[in-house]
């Protein structure tokens, strides 16, 4: 009820910024919604995800695409490691692995996670481990000031090419057959102290890397006025990219990304 409670008054508060002192309990009902329902890239609602940031196209378009057959699943970088939606029904067969920089708050080894401290650069897997990999707004971090994620271990790094060295790994690491799931900030270049925003270029160097047999890209952008609808290459080629503690003015997108690139590559 409380949860209830609050994520109204952030509806009916002014100025939905993610800086909101509901804004998290908003974004946590609307994700749950999200999840239950089918999701369909070409057929969101007008005002889906209003006033939230991509976490609302990632999770359900990333959880679409998972087989519901039991096979290995490697969460590169922790995305996937919240209580929500390691409990969504296309991840109960799965046998997942987590790949992050350094331990967590929340962690369910007692519901059979594993977990694994390392770099995505040098994984410390075999060749051809899993089914299926999954990247989640983490490429863009790769080879940057990761400090944040874990205090006095990462190396404030700038190397803006490292990410094409995680792709390579996920490559190698996948099976035959297997998916790799990935998403990134996309829309008019920017690179920062601990995040890059991917361009089309990028997309197609990730792409080039991976050399899947096939792929698909789909792109996602936000407006004030429709949320997040699907669009294409070149409507979100100018997208912004928002950082609440930094950035100024506002420029109409929730903190965080303005488009998503979401791609599917096939090995």
């Amino acid at each position: 009820m409380i949860r209830f409670i609050k994520s109204g008054l952030f509806r009916l508060s002014p100025g939905h910024h993610s800086s909101h002192r509901w804004y998290g309990y908003y974004k946590e009902r609307a994700l749950e919604r999200a999840l239950r329902s089918e999701f369909k890239a070409e057929q969101l609602s007008r005002g889906y995800g209003r006033w939230l940031d991509e976490r609302l196209v990632e999770y359900p378009w990333t959880l679409s695409k998972l087989a519901e057959s039991s096979t290995d699943l490697l969460d590169a970088g922790s995305t996937l490691n919240h209580r929500l939606i390691l409990h969504h029904p296309r991840l109960r067969n799965k046998n997942i692995t987590v790949l992050t920089l350094a331990p967590e708050p929340e962690c369910f080894w007692y519901e059979r996670i594993s977990y694994v401290f390392g770099d995505l650069r040098n994984m410390y897997f075999r060749d051809r481990s899993f089914s299926t990999v999954i990247c989640i707004s983490v490429l863009e971090h790769v080879g940057l000031d990761t400090r944040i994620y874990d205090p006095g271990r990462a190396l404030r790094e700038r190397d803006p090419e490292a990410y094409l060295a995680a792709v390579a790994e996920m490559h190698r690491v996948l099976k035959p057959g297997g998916s790799c799931l990935i998403t990134v900030p996309f829309g008019k270049y920017q690179l920062r102290s601990w995040l890059q925003v991917f361009d089309s270029v990028m997309i197609d160097r990730v792409i080039a890397t991976f050399d899947p047999e096939e792929h698909k890209i789909f792109f996602f952008r936000y407006s004030e006025s429709e949320g997040w609808q699907p669009s294409t290459r070149e409507h979100a080629a100018d997208a912004p990219y928002f950082d609440l503690h930094s950035d100024a003015p506002w420029p109409g997108c929730p903190a965080g990304a303005g488009a998503v690139a979401c791609l599917e590559l096939k090995k």
